[in-house]
């Protein structure tokens, strides 16, 4: 044995037991779990396994695999190595060690680490949906051989506009089917909502989005068309001319499509009234302060859509943000309202004022 070298079981290494009074210290070659070796040869060979191509030591997925790919879509929802440790309960050099694994196993980079954040890279882009339908299969197994009935809270943030309109009924019929389950809702802007859900405050949220710049990890529901809506019937508006404007404050879908739409149709847009509340806004158009941008399907009984003349609005999107580890409770609700908010069923339309205005693509969120 060289002078210095420590040596200790390799079954300490590799997780194997020893029987007692076998293999006597040798400074033989790595052959056997049952003998002992340097530290330093230990070191040198993870060196060497640690240096081998991602080819080699691909395989199939094992149960920490699981972990590792809820991990990745948290990673892929918050961009950030921060958040998603806060997120999976892990530290950071955790969720980074789970990710190289990952990696390994699939044999090639998942993420793109820029100063800002962590974006995915093609190969990422690839895995998302796989990963996400492995995470809800396993959660859906788990769920189907639970015995009893679902328990548990859910905490939900959404718009209020969807507050107002699709969840109530969303809610009570959930309610009914899973009368254990706790709901409890807060009400918000898109922003605010995100930010509340990255710091753990929410396990669902819903949330209003440019259908071309949706956040990563959002799960796309359903495309909104948007209309112009008045008091009554108003003229199309002439280039240069002023456009009072009835919207929320910013960041706000709603607001950056009729801002940008008006602008590009040569008109000076104003806003004359600003309300984070949907209730506010249409007392104010009501009372003829000015326009507002709605969603087509939901226009409230009495208001006009505005038709011909009036400037293209693009489409927002409705999209559902999920926590990486969800309980029961959560996926149950999850499935549940995934499938009505993605079809969900028209209210009685307002009287329009005239044909619709065409819609199709700009930014923001509400």
């Amino acid at each position: 044995m060289v002078m210095g070298e420590t040596r200790v079981p390799i079954s300490r290494v590799v997780g194997t037991r020893r029987p007692l009074g076998t293999a006597p210290l040798l400074d033989a070659p790595l052959r056997s779990q049952d003998r002992r070796i340097p530290v330093e040869r230990i070191a040198r060979v993870a060196d060497r396994a640690c240096a081998m191509p991602p080819s080699s030591i691909r395989g199939p997925l094992t149960g920490a695999d699981l972990a590792r790919l809820r991990t990745f879509l948290a990673l892929a929802e918050t961009g950030s190595f921060t958040r998603t440790a806060a997120r999976v309960l892990r530290t950071q050099s955790a969720v980074s060690a789970q990710i190289r694994r990952l990696e390994a196993l699939l044999g090639a980079p998942l993420f793109a680490r820029t100063t800002r954040r962590v974006l995915l890279t093609p190969a990422g882009e690839r895995l998302l949906p796989h990963a996400r339908a492995v995470v809800e299969a396993a959660g859906a197994l788990v769920a189907a051989f639970r015995d009893g009935e679902v328990v548990g809270d859910v905490r939900l943030g959404c718009p209020e506009d969807v507050a107002g309109t699709d969840l109530p009924a969303i809610l009570a019929e959930f309610a009914r089917a899973h009368p254990r389950v706790r709901l409890h809702v807060g009400c918000d802007l898109t922003l605010h909502l995100v930010e509340r859900f990255e710091a753990g405050a929410f396990d669902l949220v819903v949330i209003k989005q440019d259908p071309q710049a949706v956040l990563p990890g959002a799960r796309l529901l359903r495309h909104e068309p948007l209309a112009w809506v008045a008091a009554r019937a108003l003229p199309a508006p002439l280039p240069g001319a002023r456009l009072p404007l009835v919207l929320a404050p910013a960041p706000c879908v709603y607001r950056a499509r009729a801002i940008a739409a008006a602008a590009a149709a040569g008109l000076a847009p104003d806003v004359v009234y600003a309300s984070p509340s949907e209730a506010g806004q249409v007392a104010a158009v009501r009372a003829g302060l000015g326009a507002t941008v709605l969603p087509r399907r939901r226009v409230p009984a009495g208001l006009a859509v505005l038709g011909p003349g009036w400037p293209p609005l693009p489409e927002s999107a409705i999209c559902l943000l999920a926590t990486a580890r969800p309980t029961a409770a959560v996926e149950a609700f999850a499935r549940f309202a995934e499938a009505r908010l993605a079809a969900p069923s028209d209210p009685a339309p307002a009287s329009p004022a005239s044909p619709a205005c065409p819609e199709p693509a700009a930014p923001a969120s509400a």
